[in-house]
């Protein structure tokens, strides 16, 4: 079940208000300016379906976004608890960081916590299967999928050189709840 934890930013221990009905925290978030959406497959996916096949039963959502924000390059990234160089990756997500552009994400699969540090607010977003996510460029934020990560996320960029970080140095990821799974 998606979940919403607001917090001050002074205090990481106890959330403000927590919300898990979905359009209560779609609507919280376009507060705020992050684009949260439940998106449905247009056919089954298989497990372990090719990315042409797991891009293929989003395309329409997948197009209109194109169309709106201008997003360039589409693909989908795949993350289990097997994978050699889980915890490195974990660490790299971890700190507090912005883009020059949105970081879009959809959940075909499986869970992500996404964490927006913004102004003197917090907002810890648990990301499930069905949710997208549109965090806006220059937005302080950081990612966790958890010590045993499983998820398979559409990616979409404006950059076809996808991912880029700019790290704030600040810890003020450290003091707030990480995913548990």
């Amino acid at each position: 079940m998606s979940r919403l934890r607001v917090y001050d930013q002074q205090q990481p221990a106890r959330p403000l208000g927590t919300l898990f009905d979905h359009a209560m925290i779609a609507h919280a978030l376009d507060e705020v300016g992050v684009r949260f959406e439940r998106w449905e497959a247009s056919k089954p996916i298989a497990p372990g379906a090719s990315q042409d096949e797991v891009i293929a039963a989003y395309k329409d959502d997948i197009e209109r976004l194109q169309q709106e924000k201008g997003y360039k390059a589409v693909d989908v990234i795949s993350l289990t608890a097997d994978h050699p160089q889980k915890d490195a990756l974990r660490q790299k997500f971890l700190s507090e960081h912005t883009h020059s552009e949105d970081e879009v994400r959809f959940f075909v699969a499986g869970q992500g916590q996404f964490t927006l540090h913004i102004g003197e607010r917090v907002y810890d977003i648990l990301c499930e299967q069905g949710d997208l996510i549109g965090v806006p460029d220059g937005t302080r934020h950081w990612f966790d999928m958890g010590p045993n990560p499983h998820f398979v996320a559409i990616r979409l960029f404006t950059n076809p050189e996808g991912w880029v970080a700019e790290f704030t140095g600040e810890d003020i990821a450290n003091d707030f709840p990480r995913l548990e799974n």
